[in-house]
This record gives C-alpha cells, structure tokens and sequence, in this order.
C-alpha cells in the first residue's frame, strides 16, 4: 500500500524555516519563495544523492589516515611516544580507565562507522526505489543526523590535553597528523547527513507495490 507524500499532494516544506507551502497543480516550484523566510523553494535538495555518495565516499578516504597515523604525539622527559585512537582506547584499558576508553571508542570508532555505513544503507535503499519500511529508515537518518556530532569527542579531548599539558622539557603533547583528518570525517560525514534528503525514501514509498523494488 502507497504512501501518501506532501510532493503528491502539492505541497513542499522549506529547507530554512520548514513552513509548508502548496505549490501549483504541475509541482511548478521555479522561482517560489517562502513566504515566511523568504528563501528559495525546492520540492527536493538537487543531486542529493549524487553528492552525499562523494562526501562519504571522501569521508572513508580520510579515515583510514584518521585510524593508522597518531592521534596526539606525548614527548616526557625526553622520551616520545605517539598513540593512535585504538592505541590510546587500549591504554586507557590496561590502565583501569575503561569508561574513559569506551567512550573514545564509541564516538570516534563505532559512531563514525555506523553513520557513514547507515547513510550508504539509506542511499542503496533509496536508489534500489525501495519502499521497505519508510519511517524506520526515516529514524535511522534522523539518529544519524543527531550523533554524528558526538564524534567530535575525541578532538576535544585532544584539545584539552594540549591546553592543559605543557611543562617545557618535562612534558608535552601535540596533536598528531591523525587529528586534522579524524576532524575532517567528522566535518564531512556531518555535510554528507545535511546533503541526504530524506523525503525521497517517502517518494520510494508512494509508488505502486508492483514498480517498487522491497529488500
């Protein structure tokens, strides 16, 4: 059984204030302005799905440098030690701080790598015109959207490190190469959440049981 959308009903929503707006009996939207916000209306985002594949296919280019090169680079006493992520989650480990360790772990290796394999789900699902469970899919976008953010966790603890820790010749630390690029997901997955849209699982949705594709 179709969906009903708001596109099949003459009606879109805008991208800035989400006032909905009923557009002409051909979805004629060239040239509408919101009339709350004043900003440009489009029934759907252009080339969403062409543009979020590049930013998370961008995203995966940045992560590999993110996970292998070191995080933060420890220089005590004249000795240097440098830890990636996994190997600061491990010594956060050995030294009795699992909770410390869990939550690196989470937001910078399971939350990066959930949201980057949702979004090529809904992405898959959305090409192969499913119409398998369209508000489930819509809440994983949505918890997608919400805690990709959360990532950004580790940077800060890196930040705060560096601020905190600076005794000359006794200790140092500095951030590694691996910051700028874990950042650099972050940023990218983020723009890659913002640049999906969503409805187009509900436009999936609304076709005929016999023309959709069901995973």
């Amino acid at each position: 059984m179709s969906e009903a959308t708001a596109l099949a009903s003459s009606l879109t929503g805008c991208h800035t204030c989400n006032q909905v707006v009923r557009l002409d009996k051909d979805h004629h939207h060239q040239g509408l302005l919101c009339p709350r916000c004043g900003s440009p209306l489009h029934p759907r985002k252009h080339h969403s799905i062409l543009l979020t594949w590049i930013l998370v296919s961008l995203a995966f280019v940045f992560y590999i440098p993110a996970n292998l090169l070191p995080m933060t680079r420890v220089v005590s006493l004249g000795q240097v030690q440098e830890d990636t992520i996994m190997s600061g989650v491990i010594y956060f480990i050995q030294s009795g701080s699992w909770y410390i360790a869990l939550v690196i772990f989470i937001a910078s290796v399971f939350v990066p790598v959930l949201k980057l394999l949702l979004l090529m789900f809904l992405l898959i699902s959305v090409q192969r015109k499913s119409c398998w469970r369209p508000r489930d899919r819509t809440r994983l976008y949505r918890i997608t959207e919400l805690v990709g953010r959360w990532s950004m966790v580790d940077i800060y603890v890196v930040t705060i490190l560096i601020a905190l820790v600076n005794l000359g010749a006794l200790a140092d630390i500095d951030a590694g190469p691996a910051a700028v690029n874990f950042a650099a997901v972050v940023v990218i997955t983020m723009l890659a959440a913002k640049s999906f849209d969503p409805r187009l699982i509900w436009d999936n949705a609304a076709l005929p049981e016999d023309s959709a594709m069901k995973t």
